[in-house]
């Protein structure tokens, strides 16, 4: 007799969230053009405006870990999807650009929880057994929301303008919320959960009674003295780079350098963050079939992460090609591989970390190595556009960042997080 699966439908709550965090991040790129237009923006002030969001996310992703930790994943989740879901209606309602400038900085201090809350979801729900497919399933919500959002964006742009477009993409969030409401709460206090896979999940999660709580427990600055966790935050700096890169330059591409309408940008845009989201749960699912409880101890998932860093890096082709067949073919296997080396990755810390539950400031570490990266991506393509009239750079830079992940995953996230052997750990003055 199998087990019940009940434990899904958090996990698909967790999709929905992410998914809606980057609906809403995706959308200013999607109204790029007419924003610009109506503010009169020059590319380079373009990506300085594509960033801002990032600027306040960055600040908070720490703080946002360390809260997590302490009120717990219902609340935190909860507050932060309404502060954000506000702020992007603010921004389809403000009328000058100091205030939109403002509201992606408030945007960016709600989304900023998102992922160290899911981290911690994933410690506290998920059996050992299952890490790699929930995070590739939540993660690929950030492909998910692109896809979804640069198709509803940019119909909603072109009838009723950009503000319209992201007053409904605000609204949706308060609808997420109510659900998460009623139904989240700890497996051991989840009554719509049957005793059979609360026991299961109670059992294998990979909670002892030493992590009950946080008290005498290692905080930010011992993470920060292992190696393995520079190393894992490094490998998200070198994906959330190129991801970055096309989340918020992607339509601009396809409108300025393909000569795509902005209709036909959002479309093309879907096609490989579809393609992303529906593989990267795939793979997620076939690397916990590969990786036994020894392998995954021993940290064996960093080989898979640097084989999809690895293959990742045929942006490096992208300019080169005419066919935009082949350009969205191209830039389905590089966010496919991103995708799974940003999943792989984030379950390389859970199977790293040996204090579960300071999962949520393990993953604000390893989100703030990625956003650090993914915050100067828009500024950079912005001035490599405007500077050299072309994207071809903007490639290469990518490219190079994804090839040093490669070998930082090989090399930096060998051995646990949060053990006492000094052997293991990394001093915070060599990093």
């Amino acid at each position: 007799m199998t087990t019940p699966r009940r434990r899904w439908l958090v996990y698909g709550l967790l999709f929905l969230l992410v998914t809606i965090n980057y609906m809403d991040r995706s959308a200013l790129s999607v109204a790029a053009t007419p924003i610009s237009e109506e503010f009169g923006l020059s590319p380079g002030q373009m990506g300085v405006l594509l960033s801002t969001f990032l600027w306040s996310y960055l600040i908070c992703l720490i703080p946002a870990g360390i809260l997590t930790d302490r009120i717990g994943t219902r609340w935190t989740n909860a507050i932060s999807i309404a502060v954000w879901s506000a702020a992007t209606v603010l921004a389809g309602l403000v009328r000058g650009f100091g205030a939109l400038v403002g509201a992606r900085l408030l945007m960016g201090v709600g989304e900023s929880t998102t992922y160290p809350a899911a981290g911690r979801v994933v410690q506290e729900w998920a059996p050992a057994s299952e890490r790699g497919r929930v995070v590739a399933t939540y993660n690929s919500g950030a492909y998910a929301g692109p896809a979804l959002g640069s198709l509803v964006t940019a119909a909603l742009v072109t009838a009723y303008g950009w503000r319209t477009a992201f007053v409904v993409l605000g609204g949706v969030g308060f609808v997420w919320l109510a659900a998460w409401l009623v139904w989240f709460r700890d497996p051991a206090q989840a009554r719509w959960l049957g005793a059979e896979e609360r026991e299961k999940i109670l059992r294998e999660r990979g909670l002892t009674g030493t992590d009950a709580g946080t008290a005498g427990a290692p905080g930010v600055l011992e993470l920060l003295r292992h190696r393995s966790m520079w190393g894992v935050a490094l490998v998200q700096s070198a994906a959330v780079y190129t991801q970055y890169l096309f989340l918020t330059w992607l339509p601009g591409y396809l409108e300025q350098a393909r000569g795509l309408s902005v209709l036909k940008s959002g479309a093309f845009t879907a096609i490989p963050y579809v393609v992303s989201m529906v593989l990267g749960i795939a793979i997620g699912v076939v690397v916990d079939r590969m990786l036994d409880g020894r392998a995954r101890a021993a940290g064996r998932r960093r080989i898979v992460v640097a084989g999809f860093l690895l293959v990742s890096s045929v942006v490096l082709l992208t300019p080169f090609v005419a066919s935009i067949v082949a350009v969205i073919a191209l830039i389905s296997v590089a966010l496919t591989c991103v995708s799974s080396a940003v999943s792989m990755n984030l379950a390389l810390l859970a199977d790293l970390l040996r204090s579960p539950r300071l999962a949520g400031r393990a993953n604000s570490i390893a989100m703030v190595g990625g956003n650090a990266f993914g915050l100067a991506a828009p500024i950079v393509t912005g001035y490599v556009v405007q500077f050299t009239h072309g994207y071809t750079a903007a490639f290469v830079v990518a490219g190079v960042f994804l090839l040093l992940g490669t070998t930082v995953a090989l090399t930096m996230t060998r051995t646990p997080i949060g053990r006492a052997d000094p052997e293991r750990r990394m001093p915070v003055a060599a990093a």
